[in-house]
């Protein structure tokens, strides 16, 4: 209490307001800094539980179910190994990759950080869209020949970052499309956004879930797709592992323009396509009026720690008005993003130059290798498999099962983490994926584990 008077040194709900000032302040409502209502007698807030605030959380957020795929797995796979903790665990689950980064990019890469500790090296805030050398480097790679240009690829910190920056460059109004299963990001941040309403059970309404079984070769029924204004597409798909054929994607390009839709074009995996499919949506007639392409160097060069990747926005896709989708993701762009690490862009430079991308396949050979190993060692006990040939990715069949019990029961009897299928989307219900980004010896020693459970 304040001497000679009867309030206390401090107004309750006005922290800090000295109490020696509160007469004259009380005189005038207008006067209290922190009084919504100047009728009330006091500007107190009264909060019932400590340390919250007064601000909405976002519903929309609220809606996810349970936590994001990933960080559950990783979350069941520390409980099985706190009770077992001789354990020796082995992961065939989040395709994150194992192998070193090849030489002549960690060079670069070297180099790069060393010349940041020198004046003529140093370099602070670049182009937000990406080094001008390596945006020419990524479109003279990939995508020249289709006829686009530098100035529409975005280099990024990463495929799946751009998703998000997608979103928030279509906004919440935007109906989606997806397949189903698929990456769990698509649906995610689109429920984040408020594309959808709420979780019904197995999907969330509102989002059209193109379903893709293996009797269509995990391709969508388009006939029964309705309209939306994005449609999310991952070709070589995770995770089924299904790579789309040329007729295929000529199929959704005529069908996203019919609709006056959007293709949001994952092309994460490319890099593994063995055959005559195409690389790249852009290898189809027509699709740089309906669609954009995200890549990425992660599974390319194994910069999933190092982070880099692209989106390539072409300057002849537009919106209902005429308004060119390029210009405000560059805004969105400039916006939000201050551009990738300059010692991650000096790898992706290196990736792209003739002894890098000699490296780069062969680190890709060694996956491919490592899910042909797990594709015959499946087929060979008996299971229906997908994937393995165009992708890092395995699909495995466990028909009238649930995913997650298939998760379970393989995790506890064979100290194998796997990704439940059901993860991806209903109809991934029934399946296991199993991730070719593995250390050999620990391939091998899994499918020895897996003969020994399931082997005939």
């Amino acid at each position: 209490m304040l001497l000679g008077t009867n309030m206390p040194a401090a107004l309750p709900g006005c922290a800090g307001l000295d109490a020696r000032r509160a007469p004259q302040l009380m005189t005038s409502p207008r006067r209290c800094p922190c009084r919504a209502q100047p009728r009330r007698p006091q500007c107190a807030v009264t909060q019932e539980v400590a340390g919250t605030t007064q601000v909405r959380r976002n519903e929309n957020i609220g809606k996810l179910q349970a936590g994001y795929l990933f960080p559950e797995i990783a979350k069941r796979r520390r409980l099985h190994q706190e009770q077992n903790p001789d354990a020796k665990i082995i992961s065939l689950g989040i395709g994150d990759t194992t192998q070193p980064i090849p030489p002549s990019i960690t060079r670069a890469m070297r180099d790069a950080a060393e010349g940041m500790g020198t004046i003529e090296g140093y370099s602070g805030y670049g182009a937000e869209q990406g080094r001008p050398e390596l945006r020419e480097s990524i479109c003279s790679r990939y995508y020249a020949m289709h006829g686009l240009q530098a100035e529409e690829v975005f280099v990024s910190d990463g495929s799946k970052c751009d998703i998000g920056r997608l979103q928030v460059l279509f906004g919440q109004q935007m109906s989606v499309a997806v397949q189903d299963p698929s990456y769990p990001v698509y649906v995610d941040s689109s429920v984040i956004m408020g594309m959808t309403d709420g979780f019904n059970g197995s999907g969330y309404d509102n989002i059209q879930y193109m379903v893709c079984r293996p009797e269509t070769d995990f391709f969508p029924d388009l006939s029964k797709v309705k309209r939306t204004d994005i449609i999310f597409f991952c070709s070589p798909n995770n995770p089924t592992g299904a790579a789309a054929t040329r007729e295929q994607l000529t199929e959704l390009v005529q069908f996203a323009r019919k609709n006056g839709s959007i293709i949001v074009y994952d092309a994460a995996y490319s890099a593994y396509i063995s055959d005559e499919r195409p690389r790249t949506i852009f290898e189809i007639p027509g699709a740089q009026e309906c669609a954009i392409e995200t890549g990425s160097f992660s599974k390319y060069a194994g910069f999933t720690g190092v982070r880099l990747g692209w989106t390539v926005v072409p300057k002849a896709l537009k919106y209902a008005d005429g308004a060119t989708v390029h210009a405000d993701f560059n805004r969105i762009s400039t916006t939000i993003f201050n551009g990738a690490s300059v010692i991650a862009q000096a790898g992706g430079l290196a990736c792209l130059q003739p002894e890098g991308y000699r490296e780069m396949g062969q680190l890709v050979d060694y996956y491919k290798e490592n899910a042909t190993i797990l594709r015959q060692t499946f087929k060979e006990m008996g299971f229906t498999v997908h994937g393995g040939e165009n992708a890092p990715y395995v699909w495995v069949g466990f028909p009238g099962r649930e995913s997650w019990d298939v998760f379970s029961e393989i995790l506890t009897q064979c100290n194998i983490v796997t990704t439940p299928g059901s993860g991806f989307g209903p109809a991934g219900e029934g399946f296991v994926r199993a991730s070719a980004f593995g250390q050999r010896d620990d391939v091998l020693e899994a499918v020895e584990r897996l003969k020994a459970k399931y082997g005939k």
